[in-house]
């Protein structure tokens, strides 16, 4: 199942992701329109929409990339996870962590998968990560039942500001990844039934058509079950809660000489299975 939302309402998206019905009208009012409650209501929502016969051709509208926003646009939480690949902590010259590093984007970073992208400095970087939205209420979740807490994956960009993130003496690691459009996600949520192997994704980040960052989630330090156990042994978990799972090699500030991003530039973020995200770079 993939569910995305339009209009701040929440959408079934079809197979071939070519067509949305809404799902208030759809369930009579008995789910939606607000993501939230969705999520709120996450078990009894997808026996309804698994047991149910839309029509897409018959109730649907065609899907306008653009039109579309980040799947769990409210969420209570939101976590993002810092040096959880191998070669980025490498990248980084930090050393592999031994618990997950935790800080957070806020909401008013989020956008949908299609769209500008204004750079408020000259030192905005990307990095493509695997969102994880949460389904149902976890709270000391042991990792061997951590999906089944998971409402479905979507495609991330983590854009940071690396003046303002590493600016001392206490770096701001949130405030330099919360400009405005700095959390884009989407296309859709997948559940993770819908993906063959919710632990090995490939997962790709093109500036203007050149490959920057290519690897796979089964080379995350702390994998999505871990994610989950970790985090619900700290704090509960509510649905609807994001969390961003780390981006891999291949960020520009790692980089001799440094590169970031420059308006004109074009920003796609791909992971199979999912789909992709695509951000034109504009001066502020």
């Amino acid at each position: 199942m993939r569910i995305a939302t339009r209009s701040g309402r929440t959408v079934l998206v079809s197979a071939d992701s070519a067509s949305i019905v809404d799902v208030a009208r759809a369930s009579g009012d008995r789910f939606g329109p607000e993501p939230r409650g969705v999520y709120d209501a996450w078990d009894e929502f997808v026996d309804w929409a698994t047991g149910s016969s839309i029509d897409f051709a018959a109730d649907g509208v065609p899907v306008v990339l653009e039109e579309l926003g980040p799947p769990s646009p409210d969420p209570r939480q939101v976590f993002a996870i810092g040096l959880n690949y191998r070669d980025h902590a490498d990248e980084a010259g930090l050393e592999h962590p031994d618990s997950p590093p935790a800080f957070t984007k806020w909401v008013g970073s989020f956008a949908g998968p299609v769209g500008r992208l204004e750079l408020p400095a000259a030192t905005v970087d990307w990095e493509a990560e695997l969102v994880v939205v949460i389904g149902r209420r976890a709270e000391r979740v042991t990792a061997a039942d951590a999906w089944s807490y998971v409402a479905g994956l979507t495609v991330g960009q983590d854009y940071s500001e690396r003046a303002l993130q590493l600016s001392g003496p206490a770096p701001q690691f949130s405030l330099g990844k919360s400009f405005p459009g700095f959390a884009p996600q989407g296309p859709w949520l997948v559940t993770p039934d819908e993906v063959a192997d919710p632990d090995n994704l490939t997962i790709e980040c093109r500036i203007n058509g050149e490959t920057m960052q290519k690897s796979s989630t089964n080379r995350l330090i702390f994998p999505v079950p871990t994610l989950v156990e970790r985090l619900s042994s700290v704090v509960p978990l509510m649905p609807g809660d994001v969390i961003f799972t780390g981006t891999p090699a291949g960020v520009g500030g790692a980089r001799t000489p440094a590169v970031f991003l420059q308006a004109g530039d074009v920003v796609e973020t791909t992971i199979d299975g999912i789909g992709s995200l695509r951000q034109t770079c504009v001066a502020r």
